[in-house]
Formats: C-alpha cells, sequence, structure tokens
C-alpha cells in the first residue's frame, strides 16, 4: 500500500454528486476515517449524505465485530472551487450524460490538474470519459454498487491512456476501505457486472410483459433459488457442482446444446411502451407499497449485514473480503493507530462498537437484559481473534469455552445510542484467558462490566490444554499492556 493511502488522517476525498451513489461513497469513506468534501449544484440533495452516512454507521458496526476506524471529517462544499482545494482524490458521481461529465473533468482541471478522478459511471468508457482532459491518465473509472458503504464490489476500468501507479494506488484505497476492486483487463461498454444485469433484465420484461409471471412471483423466483446460490458461490462455481463428479466439463457436454433452444430472447427488447410501464409500476407497487422507500432500505441492509456475516464465518465469496477488512481493524487498533470514536481514548482494547438498534429495545424502552451477555460475548470474541485465536486455530482442533460470566448492570441503555467495549486482559496464561469488559456510551459514560473466564481447550478431547505459543506470546503483551490500568469495581471471578 503507498504512503498516501497508508496516512488516511491526512486523506482528503471530495464526492461530486450527492445522489444515492455519491452520498454512498462519502459514507463509506468517512467510517473508515477518511475526510470526505460533498459538493452538489443542489444542497438540499445533502440530506441524502447524512441519511446514508448514519445507515453506515449502523450497519457497519453491526456487520464486523472489529471497532470502527475513527471517522472522519465531513464537508459541504459551497462552490466548486472550495471542493477542489485539498482533496487526493475526487469521486464523480453525477447523471449518466457524457457531456455533462466530460465538462465537470475540464473545470476540475483548470482548478487542480494533478487530482486523481475515480467516475461512478456505470457504463461509459474511460477512454470517452478522457476525450477532452489535459491529463487523461489522471481518469479511472470505479464502478460501485449500491448501498456503496455495504456493497464490496467495485470495477475499476482504466482507460487508454492509464499509469498503473495510479491504478495500484486507487486498487490499495478500495483494499482498506473493504472493498473488492477488479480490475476490468478490457474497456467495454457496461464493463461487466451490468451486461449480466442487462441479460437478465431484458428477459424478465419479456416474462412480464407475456403475463408469464408477476414482478413479485420473479423476484420470489431469484430470491428463492440462484440469488441465493450466486451470492455466496458465483455462476461457474455453482454450475461446476452442477455437473456432478466429473465437474465442469460433463456440466457442459449435458447443457451446452440448450443454447441453441429458443429459451430466451436476449437479442430483443419488449417495446418499453406506457402499457408495459404501467403493468410493471403497478406490480411493484402491489408488491412493496407497504413498505416505505426508508423501510425497504433497512430491511435490504439489515439482509446484506447477515448474509456477508455468513460469509464471513465461513471465508467464503465476498466473506473472505470482510474478514480481512475485519483483521485490518483489529490490527489497528491493537496498535493504537485508530479509536472507535473521537471521544474513545483508551490503552485498552476497544473490542465493540454499536448503535443499539430498535429489535434490542425490551417493553420499556431499553436495551433487552440478554443483549447485554450478547455484546460482551462479541467482545470475548474479538479477544479471541485478536490474539490468534480465528477459524483457521479452531478448524485446527483448539479454541476457548466460557466457564464462568460476571455481569453488573450500572445504567440503562436506550435504542439509538452508540456503544463501545473496552476491555482488560486481568489474565492470559496457558489454559486461561481472564477479560473485563467496560460498555460504554460514546461519552465514555460507563453502562454495565462484564467479566468471562474462558479456558483453552482440545476440540478432539474436550479437555482443558495450554494453547498456542504463539497465542500465549500475544497474551502476555496484552496482559503487560493492561496490568497497570484500574478498573472501576473489583473483578467478581476467582482464578
Amino acid at each position: 500500500m503507498s504512503e498516501k493511502t497508508m496516512i488516511t488522517k491526512n486523506l482528503n476525498v471530495t464526492c461530486i454528486g450527492a445522489g444515492v451513489i455519491g452520498s454512498g461513497w462519502a459514507a463509506r469513506l468517512l467510517v473508515n476515517g477518511i475526510n470526505v468534501t460533498v459538493f452538489d449544484e443542489q444542497p438540499e440533495s445533502y440530506h441524502r449524505t447524512n441519511s446514508s452516512f448514519k445507515r453506515a454507521k449502523k450497519y457497519l458496526s453491526q456487520l464486523t465485530k472489529a471497532p470502527l476506524r475513527t471517522i472522519g471529517n465531513l464537508t459541504f462544499a459551497k462552490t466548486l472551487e472550495d471542493a477542489l482545494k485539498i482533496p487526493n482524490y475526487i469521486i464523480e458521481s453525477l447523471p449518466e450524460n457524457l457531456q455533462l461529465k466530460q465538462h465537470l473533468y475540464r473545470e476540475i482541471e483548470e482548478i487542480s490538474i494533478d487530482t486523481i478522478i475515480l467516475s461512478s459511471t456505470s457504463g461509459f468508457k474511460p477512454t470517452n470519459l478522457q476525450k477532452h482532459m489535459k491529463n487523461p491518465t489522471n481518469l479511472i473509472v470505479t464502478h460501485p454498487f449500491n448501498p456503496v458503504y455495504l456493497m464490496p464490489l467495485v470495477e475499476v476500468v482504466p482507460g487508454q491512456a492509464r499509469d498503473q501507479n495510479i491504478i495500484d494506488d486507487v486498487q490499495h484505497l478500495l483494499e482498506y476501505i473493504g472493498m473488492v476492486p477488479i480490475i476490468i483487463k478490457k474497456e467495454i461498454d457496461a464493463f461487466v457486472a451490468d451486461r449480466m444485469l442487462e441479460a437478465m433484465w431484458r428477459e424478465a420484461l419479456w416474462l412480464v410483459k407475456d403475463d408469464i409471471c408477476t414482478t413479485k412471483e420473479l423476484d420470489d423466483i431469484i430470491t428463492s433459488s440462484f440469488g441465493i446460490r450466486f451470492a455466496q458461490m458465483g455462476m461457474f462455481e455453482s454450475y461446476r457442482i452442477a455437473g456432478g463428479d466429473k465437474g465442469m466439463r460433463h456440466f457442459l457436454d449435458q447443457f451446452g446444446p440448450a443454447l441453441k433452444w429458443p429459451w430466451s430472447r436476449l437479442t430483443d427488447v419488449p417495446e418499453f411502451n406506457s402499457e408495459l410501464i404501467e403493468k410493471i409500476c403497478s406490480q411493484s407497487d402491489e408488491q412493496s407499497d407497504m413498505h416505505s422507500i426508508s423501510e425497504l432500505e433497512d430491511i435490504r441492509d439489515k439482509n446484506l449485514v447477515e448474509l456477508q456475516k455468513a460469509l464471513r464465518n465461513n471465508r467464503w465469496g465476498s466473506g473472505r473480503i470482510l474478514a480481512s477488512y475485519e483483521k485490518d481493524l483489529f490490527d489497528e487498533q491493537s496498535k493504537q493507530a485508530e479509536k472507535a470514536s473521537a471521544q474513545i481514548t483508551s490503552d485498552l482494547l476497544i473490542t465493540y462498537t454499536k448503535t443499539i438498534p430498535p429489535e434490542w429495545a425490551d417493553y420499556n424502552g431499553h436495551m433487552t437484559e440478554y443483549r447485554y451477555l450478547n455484546c460482551f460475548g462479541d467482545a470475548s470474541d474479538a479477544v479471541m481473534l485478536h490474539i490468534g485465536c480465528d477459524k483457521a486455530y479452531i478448524e485446527a482442533g483448539n479454541s476457548y469455552f466460557t466457564v464462568e460470566t460476571n455481569i453488573k448492570h450500572l445504567n440503562e441503555l436506550k435504542v439509538g445510542q452508540e456503544v463501545y467495549i473496552e476491555t482488560k486482559v486481568i489474565k492470559g496464561i496457558e489454559k486461561k484467558l481472564h477479560v473485563f469488559h467496560m460498555l460504554r456510551n460514546k461519552e465514555g459514560e460507563l453502562f454495565a462490566t462484564g467479566e468471562h473466564l474462558l479456558l483453552h481447550v482440545s476440540l478432539k478431547t474436550r479437555k482443558t490444554c495450554p494453547a498456542s505459543k504463539a497465542l500465549m506470546n500475544r497474551m502476555a503483551e496484552l496482559y503487560k499492556q493492561h496490568k497497570k490500568i484500574r478498573l472501576p469495581s473489583e473483578p467478581k471471578i476467582i482464578v
């Protein structure tokens, strides 16, 4: 990773365009500690940025057990000149109008000739975007997917005029914020993902137009079949399995001839007239009109979080990237490079951050009692990950079991409060890990403490055994760092 992308506290990005995509970019960057300036010629669009930022903080804190980075500074610029004073990168997310984008690039170069421009276009070739630029190598397409703060994929498309150092820097930046940059080898209209989606969209329009199925039935077909499968394994690997023991070659032999059958109508498009538009819109209203767009966004984001967490736990598909991103967050925290928020200053481990969601409320409107154990359990898991007790270590046959827990409730937490947990390692020896958790709000007020005693166990014999040397060394480091830090109350567990 280049020095520019490593020193994120000095990294500034300007997002031009505050629509769904531009605001999503701003939100993802902010929660990863990057300073963002947003400019839109319609300042009323800035409410979308604030909304996306709130969603990103809420759902990313649920996506990973690691504490989020220190939030970057958000600025709304009044003019383009103000927006272009200090950025290392400019992310352009204007409407899909080639002339509009080209005109913006000319304006940018008149003010800042050397700044890297990343276009969020979903279809224009970068060479066409670069056409009137003085320094065309400074423009690269980085096409994300909505919501940008949760969806990891970015199609990175360089133009004919390219600089490999710039491409590498952009790739490192995207990886740093937990995204999956795929470098598209050759320019092509609409790139890769949208071409796949367009093929499905064309066929879907025919199926609805010809009354084969409704919009709801078609969505149910997708979400209850290949949508689930493709989310974790993709098309080609799924089809490889469909070929049985003989794999892809047998699948192609068996189903290849079907490509000549008149199944799909991908070479033709139904007339996009008022009748078809009305049919689609009325069916869509019937399907989803009981929910507002904001409610649908919440449902979508919750589902995306849980799906990606499942993939992370299995280290599969996009979950591999999430696991790597989470590890980076833990590593940074352990070096005291980043904190969960500007108010958190602690020499202890920050093992958990979260905004209390509505579904965690009890009948009194406060956080349900068992959720405290939920938080402290996740914090203990974070300590285990931190010292190296990860999926690979567990699969090798060893883990930690909790044998005693003590929770003390000191104050009432309400829905919407931002909280974090700081953790002290009281003791870490061969077979024992003794931790003390403190649950605080963002102002540092203590709401609860949780104390866990864990024993290292062989999963083969189900008996206690010494941890690996690497884990014991890591525990010893933490104990040395933490032993002089006083606790708000005496530990209850005797070891």
